[in-house]
């Protein structure tokens, strides 16, 4: 029994320490990024606007580190530039996704019953209708824009939200002490904010760090596709679409902006994957 106990807390111990070093790398990443979408102006070595003709496909050395496009455009200054619109779209897009999941998963997972039926059901019909073509019926009855992008990225992460906080409201609130403070006489309400909603933190902060990850890539999709940025923009997701016909001839192009794309994903997931097993290790 004993060495069975040992081999139990030692493979905590090395989960443990491997989650803090996936926080730490995961993390850093995300913090980086943070850093340049604040301050890419000071740190951008030209202007991501500036157009060269003669320096066209210069592929990467001394001046250029990541070469230029079709235009002469520095490709390294304009990844920089790209993280700023990535940046604006998907926190947004995840707190409003998270915020409205988790009301909607609380207050049906509190509820239970009827409530509860008419809820997950409603969700079930959400689920059903496709994300892209609520994106393009959107952009063609409000136009494109950042703050319809926002709406529709978070719309489609409420319902996974939601139903996540369901699950983990329905564990809490059979638990001890939501029947104590039932028989104490604490109102439905009350019950929620102050018993259930404290316990739920590490569930929606998981979830949270999820979406965002989800979030950045939606939003290049959603540009890619040319329902995001206009053409031309930085952004990521754009300037993947606007040189992916020079994939061949200038890989740079395409590579710079995928790649940091896939690097705060890749980051975000991390971050959500050591989060959830301390979770789970508590």
């Amino acid at each position: 029994m004993t060495g069975l106990a040992l081999t139990g807390a030692a493979r905590r111990a090395r989960i443990a320490g491997r989650s803090r070093v996936a926080l730490a790398i995961g993390g850093s990443i995300i913090l980086a990024w943070v850093a340049v979408a604040l301050l890419w102006p000071h740190l951008v070595p030209y202007d991501p606007d500036l157009q060269d003709p003669l320096r066209r496909f210069t592929p990467p050395q001394a001046g250029h580190w990541l070469g230029t496009d079709q235009f002469g455009r520095d490709t390294f200054s304009r990844m920089l530039a790209g993280a700023r619109p990535v940046l604006s779209v998907a926190p947004l897009a995840t707190g409003l996704g998270t915020l409205a999941g988790t009301v909607i998963g609380l207050v049906a997972g509190t509820m239970g019953g009827l409530a509860d039926e008419i809820t997950m059901r409603a969700l079930d019909a959400v689920v059903v209708f496709p994300t892209i073509i609520a994106v393009v019926l959107f952009v063609a009855l409000a136009g494109r824009s950042t703050t319809v992008v926002v709406l529709v990225i978070a719309a489609s992460f409420t319902t996974i939200v939601a139903r996540s906080v369901r699950a983990a409201t329905l564990v809490e609130r059979e638990k001890a002490y939501v029947e104590a403070a039932r028989l104490r006489g604490e109102r439905r309400r009350s019950l929620m904010l102050r018993e259930i909603l404290p316990n739920l933190a590490p569930t929606v902060l998981v979830e949270a760090t999820s979406r965002f990850g989800d979030a950045i890539f939606a939003a290049a999709t959603l540009s890619f596709l040319g329902l995001g940025q206009p053409p031309g923009s930085p952004e990521w997701g754009a300037s993947v679409s606007d040189n992916r016909t020079w994939l061949q001839p200038a890989p740079w192009t395409v590579l710079a902006p995928a790649l940091a794309i896939a690097s705060l994903v890749v980051a975000t997931a991390l971050v959500a994957d050591a989060l959830r097993h301390r979770r789970e290790a508590r």
